[in-house]
């Protein structure tokens, strides 16, 4: 025993002390400013200048117009003017404008929502003859911008007696997209085939595998395409312009320019009316922003 405890004090054994050496600790300190602080700060400051627009549309709204048009810039208001947002739903009708984007937004949702899973269904599970053909086919539509499309479109609503209707706005999305048709397609094949085969051994038909076990294993896949086809409707301004000729069926985007006359623009109100037509995505996507980054980023594995 003397001779152990002599040893130990000549040279001690290694591992018995758990505190960090100083070189060891700064390595560490050092590591996790790289890894973690340096980036999120990064982030933030990144994330700052892309709410600056956001920011100043909301303190212009609260401003007077001496305010606004202020040399030097002047970011915060003397006074909250709050009436620029009553004014605006006063000037316009606002809540049947609401009502008709909010409709629009619903039934497009619907309609990609019961389509597009179907035919990605189709092109990710079934064996038929031509299926990549067609596949590919479908992809190229991808490249035809609307303004290409959009003259021969108005002819056939117009000659089906649609147009002024929101019948041309909805009804494509229940033919389906061909970017939501590859986004759930790519999905699918990420989903094992051993479920599906399975329950083929136990005699399920095609359409039950499909609502029992594809699209519930799906549901981020279905956020994701239900939120891009939401922000598509709500921010589309030519489609209404085209299409809705009487202002009873307008919508909030062709509704803002109604603040924009020939001679002055109502800045105030333009901007409250913007910030109204703005906080409902925004609200929307801190709802779904979790299903809607798994949806993107489980696409494509399998």
């Amino acid at each position: 025993m003397a001779n152990l405890a002599l040893l130990e004090e000549i040279e001690p054994s290694k591992g018995l002390s758990n505190k960090p050496t100083p070189k060891k600790y700064k390595k560490g300190k050092n590591r996790f400013l790289k890894k973690s602080v340096i980036p999120h700060l990064i982030l933030a400051v990144v994330g700052l200048l892309f709410l600056t627009p956001f920011v100043w549309l909301v303190l212009t709204s609260l401003k007077t117009s001496d305010e606004i048009f202020a040399i030097p810039l002047q970011w915060l208001p003397e006074k909250f003017i709050w009436s620029s947002y009553t004014d605006a739903m006063q000037s316009i009708p606002f809540f049947n404008y609401l009502w008709n984007t909010v409709l629009i937004c619903m039934l497009s949702v619907a309609g990609q929502l019961f389509s597009s899973p179907l035919v990605a269904y189709a092109f990710s599970r079934l064996q038929f003859k031509g299926r990549n053909f067609l596949f590919f086919l479908m992809m190229a539509t991808m490249i035809l911008p609307y303004q290409v499309t959009m003259i021969p479109l108005y002819v056939l609503f117009n000659k089906l007696g649609m147009v002024d209707s929101i019948l041309p706005l909805v009804l494509p999305s229940f033919f389906g997209s061909a970017f939501n048709i590859f986004l759930l397609r790519q999905f699918f094949l990420g989903i094992p085939n051993e479920y599906t085969e399975s329950a083929k051994l136990d005699g399920a038909s095609e359409f039950k595998i499909y609502w029992k076990i594809i699209l519930p294993l799906s549901k981020p896949a279905l956020f994701t395409i239900a939120l891009l086809t939401f922000l598509a409707a709500w921010s589309d301004y030519l489609g209404p312009l085209i299409y809705l000729n009487d202002p009873a069926n307008w919508t909030l985007s062709i509704g803002l320019k109604a603040f924009i006359g020939a001679n002055q623009i109502d800045w105030g109100m333009l901007m409250a009316s913007s910030v109204m037509f703005t906080l409902p995505v925004i609200v929307l996507y801190f709802f779904v922003q979790k299903q809607f980054i798994e949806g993107v980023t489980l696409t494509g594995f399998k």
